[in-house]
């Protein structure tokens, strides 16, 4: 079973997944492998992942393994319509997923994923892992374990952590140093310019762009926008992170500061109201707003729907605001621009955080009942494992340690 657009168009899906599968070589090795030993057999994995053609390399990859595997979407924008096909037409895979779908069906494809009770759940944002816990409590007991995309779905899940919700455990790839070294700062960085300029075909180069944020993701966009020759406004509440970019060459300030200011303002926090009815007030006219953060709450479009005069859609990806006689322009409805208006992150980044969720889904399903319940790391075994990989790959080769210089980081007493 699967409920997808049109099975029509899975040739054009699985043309897209093959052209992938060849920037993704580290995945490739890992299928190899899971092929012969069956790591996962029998084991049934929930995914709530962005359905793209990255995506459906990793599936192909967990179902090698002898998973039974069912996906649904974590962002309505970002189901690609023609590898949902060729997943189910091609893999056998079940896929819930429509681009574009409506809250309630959105919703109703988390519930199919999770009707046949998952043991493992591999998620990107908590709505796979919050919907089990709230909505059918009953199978958590069912899940020896999880793992967590991005950064979003960590926060969501350190905060059930505390709130001593959380019924299972919960491994934190978002938070591998070959995850979010490279696919939030390269990745994101690359994907949300790349979409900005599809969406709006303006000129990077001279404008001020004010970013929200100065996470990994928020640093990626910087040094892309910079590289295109943008004039970079940072803000942020965190302390040291303001002050590493002040030092990356940055003005850092308020967003009411920066309000009139900016051309263009893109936020990745992952907080709600980033870009406030107030800051938006203060914007010149031409204002261009748009969102890489996961979920659609960093601009407040509930208060801007309500007061603006006009709202209409100039370009497939652009919806424009009449506010106190000026346009302001919203990009992809303040989703992830990244993924709405563009293919998100290339295959190749994605090579190395699809190969942590296959071997963490491979780790837990091997440790299933040594774990306590918690949101831990990825093993730094596994992180490591995946970096020289990668490595490998592109034909790099590294030093090693000599015994002496072993020897030498482990003494306290060898002084100069």
């Amino acid at each position: 079973m699967a409920e997808i657009r049109d099975l029509e168009l899975a040739k054009k899906g699985l043309e897209k997944i093959e052209w992938t599968e060849k920037d993704m070589p580290v995945l490739r090795k890992i299928q190899a492998r899971f092929e012969k030993e069956k790591p996962l057999k029998d084991v049934k994995i929930g995914c709530c992942l962005h359905v793209t053609k990255e995506t459906a390399n990793l599936m192909r990859t967990l179902k090698s393994a002898g998973a039974n595997v069912r996906l649904c979407a974590s962002n309505p924008l970002s189901t690609q319509d023609d590898v949902t096909a060729a997943l189910v037409k091609y893999f056998e895979i079940e896929v819930y997923a429509i681009h574009d779908e409506e809250n309630e069906s959105y919703y109703k494809h988390i519930d199919k994923v999770l009707e046949f009770s998952p043991q493992i759940t591999i998620d990107d944002g908590c709505d796979l892992v919050s919907t089990i816990h709230s909505k059918y409590p009953e199978k958590c007991k069912d899940v020896f374990g999880g793992s967590e995309e991005t950064t979003t779905g960590v926060i969501r899940l350190k905060n059930m952590l505390k709130d001593k919700e959380l019924k299972y455990p919960i491994v934190a790839v978002n938070d591998a140093k070959t995850k979010h070294f490279f696919d939030n700062r390269y990745g994101t960085g690359q994907s949300t310019l790349d979409g900005i300029i599809r969406a709006t075909d303006m000129l990077i180069a001279g404008s001020t762009v004010v970013i929200a944020g100065y996470g990994w993701c928020g640093r990626g966009a910087a040094m892309r926008a910079k590289g295109l020759g943008a004039n970079i406004i940072i803000t942020e509440v965190e302390p040291v992170k303001a002050l590493e970019a002040k030092m990356d060459g940055f003005r850092v300030m308020k967003m009411n500061n920066a309000a009139p200011l900016g051309d263009l303002f893109i936020t990745l926090t992952g907080d709600i109201n980033v870009i406030d009815i107030h800051h938006i007030k203060k914007m010149k006219s031409g204002a261009i707003l748009c969102n890489s953060g996961h979920f659609d709450v960093e601009i407040n479009l509930k208060k801007l729907n309500k007061i603006c005069t006009e709202k209409r859609k100039v370009r497939e990806f652009v919806n424009e605001y009449k506010i106190d006689g000026k346009s302001i322009y919203v990009l992809a409805e303040g989703r992830l621009i990244n993924l709405a208006a563009a293919n998100g992150h290339p295959a190749s980044v994605m090579d190395m955080s699809f190969a942590n969720q296959a071997l963490v889904a491979e780790f837990l399903c091997e440790n299933q009942h040594r774990m306590k319940i918690d949101v831990m790391p990825v093993p730094k075994a596994i992180d490591e494992k995946v970096a020289k990989l990668k490595l490998e790959s592109l034909n790099i080769k590294i030093d090693k340690l000599t015994p002496e210089q072993k020897k030498y980081l482990k003494s306290w007493s060898i002084g100069t």
